[in-house]
């Protein structure tokens, strides 16, 4: 899997990745400290909030400059939004009232939604062979997974020795880091074809695209099973060990290091497992674990007893490697279902929608687990899960090759493909499959 890190432009990419996603995890652990000082007692209520503006900053950002990624030169685009970042985390700590915090977090995660978006979609134009794109995608997963572990380390030995206000300044040094990297290599240019069309077209194009592809359709559902597992565990760890188990903050860490570890062991091993297995059957496959995991432990959290903490830790560890197997093969999805022109529109929708999923998940974990108890809250999960699943299986069609022969005769006039071959010329091509005009195989 190390192999890829040979293709400088790739390294350099991921190391940008890493320093930008340490110096997030900061601002993390920053930020709950930083609502506590303005809010006190109200902190709980002002994070919940600010992760409300998060999730709708990528929302309704992420599409939108998707809509006109490509035709901006990557590079420098790249760098000013890890500019624009830097300048916000340098604010943050001198803001005294709450709504500067929501000012400054939807400013730097509108930044966010259109650099990620911006970035993934430029990976498969970095190493186009889709082997090593794949085993780039478990580098990416290992280094989401490996934040989450050592940021909150790193942090707690800073606040050793300094005030939290300082952890923004290593939230600032990462953005520059990320920037100094991004501007060290060349980048693909990307290939931008003129289109019709006014601001509403162009803005909700990858998203029309990505909903009338059935597979990405799949892909969605299966986004929607990862977030209600992965929102019980990062809502409620607190909770069930805190409260259920009477355990301390190290328990707590435990925990959420259980989660990571179990990541972490498929994103080594995934790879050669969808070198002989289909996509599709590994990510529901996966889905299906992810459900199964939630209703399990919707019964057996009562029934365990006083081995209630070593079942916690083998469910979290599970969940977090059926996660890891349902949403780290997305990118192989997005890079076969789009022309090189379209990766930008269609990777920022998947990441709009798949916040969309999230922004479900995220207050039913909360509010069912304070309402009706953890019990509850992993039962309404599982079935929230279910419902990806069944979506998944219904609308993935079971033989799903990468370029199937299609007629865009009954698409609309403003579909790009027509503007290149012509109404009703039947060709090759990875991108945009319409259930309309494409008969697929039953399930």
């Amino acid at each position: 899997m190390l192999s890829i890190l040979r293709n400088r432009t790739y390294r350099h990419l991921l190391t940008a990745q890493i320093i930008a996603l340490v110096g997030t995890g900061l601002a993390t652990v920053a930020l709950g400290l930083l609502a506590y000082d303005i809010a006190g007692g109200n902190a709980g209520a002002v994070l919940g909030t600010a992760l409300a503006i998060k999730m709708i900053a990528y929302i309704v950002v992420a599409p939108i400059v998707g809509a006109f990624a490509d035709r901006l030169p990557r590079r420098a685009f790249l760098v000013a939004m890890d500019l624009v970042r830097c300048g916000v985390a340098v604010l943050l700590p001198f803001v005294t009232q709450v709504w500067q915090v929501y000012l400054l977090i939807f400013l730097l995660q509108s930044a966010s939604a259109a650099f990620t978006p911006t970035f993934q979609a430029t990976i498969p134009d970095v190493l186009p062979d889709e082997r090593d794109y794949t085993r780039a995608l478990s580098l990416s997963r290992l280094a989401y997974d490996l934040e989450s572990l050592l940021s909150p380390l790193l942090a707690a030995a800073l606040l050793s020795v300094m005030n939290f206000h300082w952890l923004f300044s290593g939230t600032a040094m990462g953005f520059i880091g990320s920037a100094l990297m991004v501007l060290s290599v060349r980048l693909p240019a990307s290939p931008a074809k003129p289109r019709a069309g006014g601001i509403y077209a162009h803005t909700t194009r990858g998203i029309r695209f990505y909903l009338k592809t059935p597979r990405l359709r799949g892909l969605l559902a299966v986004n929607l099973a990862a977030a209600a597992a992965s929102a019980m565990v990062i809502v409620n760890t607190v909770v069930i060990v805190r409260e259920l188990l009477g355990f301390g903050q190290r328990e707590v860490a435990w925990a959420l290091a259980a989660y990571g570890g179990g990541s972490m062991l498929v994103a080594f091993v995934l790879p050669r497992i969808l070198d002989r297995i289909a996509d599709r059957s590994v990510m529901l496959a996966a889905s299906v674990m992810l459900t199964v995991l939630l209703a399990v432990s919707s019964f057996g959290l009562s029934q365990v007893g006083a081995n209630l903490w070593a079942f916690l830790l083998v469910v979290w560890f599970l969940l977090g490697a059926a996660y890891s197997m349902s949403v780290t093969p997305s990118g192989r999805l997005l890079r076969r279902s789009a022309a090189e022109s379209d990766r930008p529109a269609i990777f920022a929708a998947q990441f709009a929608l798949s916040h969309v999923c999230w922004l479900i998940a995220y207050p039913v974990a909360g509010q069912i687990g304070a309402g009706w108890g953890q019990s509850a809250a992993f039962g309404v999960l599982a079935v929230l899960a279910a419902i990806g699943v069944v979506a998944a299986y219904s609308t993935w069609p079971v033989e799903d090759p990468d370029a199937l022969a299609h007629d865009h005769a009954d698409l609309e006039n403003g579909h790009p493909h027509l503007q290149d071959h012509g109404a009703g010329s039947e060709h090759n091509h990875p991108y945009f499959i319409d259930d309309l005009h494409q008969r697929w195989p039953s399930n």
